[in-house]
């Protein structure tokens, strides 16, 4: 029996508007690529994040209507043409992985997806006023988080400031770890000054301090910085081995932050963790505002990883509509628990 592929479009609502530098998001359209292969149904997210993903053109979802019509006349899915649509590519390889287990969604036995072990992730908080800041920061440690992420860059840089001032006032870096991300916000010609007054609050790391694109800068940046620097965007449309050395060779970033849906899949995050071990460089995953069934995947892969460093998986509380599953967090860490069950009414 050959390879059956279909879609099914479903918009995602936020719980409140989701502030980045790059805009406010009330909502996210995601594709789910349905793949059957002899009675079993496996299911695969394809989603694209407004202004960073490099699939996020107008002609996104009439692409993934065209792989579904290429699969089923009998194409080939390893040798189709994905590398301008990584979201795609992420999606149609754990619609297979979830083929190849059976349709159980569960791609690796270990004791993540026994629920027996939680994978420790950090808090975010997103960006917006003051208030709305701080009682995400109260939020997010009253209920056990010990690593929190914020992102910065969309208001006023002293209020930040004064944000991040009264969070060490009650929490010292021994019991509060504290993670920015800028997003590329930061001015070059600016953000030395900004990251050394950020330092004050002993942050861990900061992730793209500066818009992509900018080698050189971002080289002096990583050289001279009194706070970790962390690349993430930067990653985005990098494919081949010999640029991704290129690009770490010359930066030499701390950490680099992995979105297997922004690079094209699982085995393409795999070959930048390659690339950072090879140049002894920190990483940690991060997923790309996906719903339940994209967190899934890259969960799980992510607790087949020998990592003990907060992750950043902990977008599945954000929507009012995310797909029921068995993932859910408890205190600061992310579980699996498979009692709760799927609910995929709204897909199929």
């Amino acid at each position: 029996m050959s390879l059956k592929a279909s879609f099914t479009e479903y918009t995602l609502q936020f719980k409140f508007p989701a502030g980045t530098s790059r805009g406010v998001l009330h909502d996210k359209k995601v594709y789910y690529l349905l793949l059957e292969l002899d009675d079993v149904k496996g299911i695969g997210e394809c989603s694209v994040i407004p202004g960073l993903s490099i699939d996020d053109r107008p002609d996104f979802g009439k692409k993934v209507a065209a792989i579904c019509n290429e699969i089923n006349a009998g194409a080939d899915f390893r040798e189709l043409e994905l590398s301008e649509f990584p979201a795609i590519s992420f999606g149609l390889e754990t619609a297979l992985l979830d083929i190849k287990a059976g349709g159980s969604k569960v791609f690796f036995e270990n004791d993540f997806t026994a629920g027996k072990k939680g994978i420790p992730i950090n808090g975010l908080v997103w960006m917006g006023d003051k208030d709305f800041m701080e009682k995400q920061i109260r939020s997010k440690i009253e209920s056990g988080f010990n690593c929190i992420k914020l992102k910065v860059g969309a208001i006023d840089f002293d209020t930040e400031l004064e944000i991040l001032r009264a969070v060490r006032k009650n929490f010292s870096p021994q019991h509060l770890e504290i993670r920015l991300d800028a997003n590329g916000a930061f001015p070059p010609d600016k953000a030395m000054e900004k990251l050394n007054r950020l330092s004050e609050f002993t942050i861990h790391s900061i992730e793209q301090p500066i818009k992509t694109g900018n080698w050189a800068e971002m080289a002096a940046i990583c050289a001279g910085s009194p706070i970790p620097i962390a690349l993430d965007e930067e990653l985005i449309g990098v494919v081949s081995e010999e640029k991704q050395e290129q690009l770490i060779s010359t930066i030499q970033p701390t950490y680099i932050i992995l979105k297997p849906g922004l690079l094209g899949g699982l085995e393409k995050a795999q070959d930048w963790i390659n690339m950072a071990q090879k140049h002894n460089i920190g990483w940690w995953v991060t997923s790309a505002l996906e719903s339940n069934i994209g967190l899934n995947a890259i969960a799980q892969w992510t607790s087949s990883l020998e990592t003990s460093l907060p992750q950043g998986l902990g977008t599945g509380q954000l929507y009012t509509n995310n797909i029921p599953s068995p993932l859910n967090i408890q205190k600061d860490s992310l579980f699996y628990s498979p009692s709760l069950g799927w609910d995929l009414s709204a897909i199929q």
